[in-house]
């Protein structure tokens, strides 16, 4: 079974659906499919969103993480330390388009599947 982590404003921004205008509601769109894709599959999935923390519902299907500090690489500095500090590293898929973060996670042991890709998983 694969582990997924998500790199969470690459795939909100991996299309664009005027998401910048209402961010928030663009990652409580994202955690809701992420939801969906966890219930279908099966699979685990963390999704790593940057930006101040807020309250998003979710069913527990999906661990929602807030980047630990603002600035740049936040939440990819997570992802990676997510992936250096997990037991199994192979068996986790990251879901990211940044060029940097998926060469840091490859180096880690996990996968790496691109944000417009795994999209059209979740529009699928």
């Amino acid at each position: 079974m694969r582990r997924w982590i998500v790199d969470g404003m690459n795939v909100v921004g991996s299309r664009p659906t005027g998401w910048w205008r209402d961010r928030p509601r663009a990652m409580r769109e994202l955690a809701q499919e992420l939801e969906a894709f966890a219930a279908a599959t099966g699979e685990e999935v963390t999704v790593v969103f940057d930006g101040r923390p807020f309250e998003l519902e979710t069913d527990d299907r999906v661990d929602v993480l807030f980047a630990t500090r603002r600035g740049r690489n936040a939440a990819d500095d997570d992802i990676a330390a997510l992936v250096e500090g997990d037991a199994d590293p192979g068996s986790l898929s990251v879901v990211t388009s940044d060029r940097d973060l998926a060469c840091r996670v490859r180096d880690g042991g996990a996968a790496v599947l691109g944000a417009g890709e795994f999209r059209r998983r979740l529009d699928g």
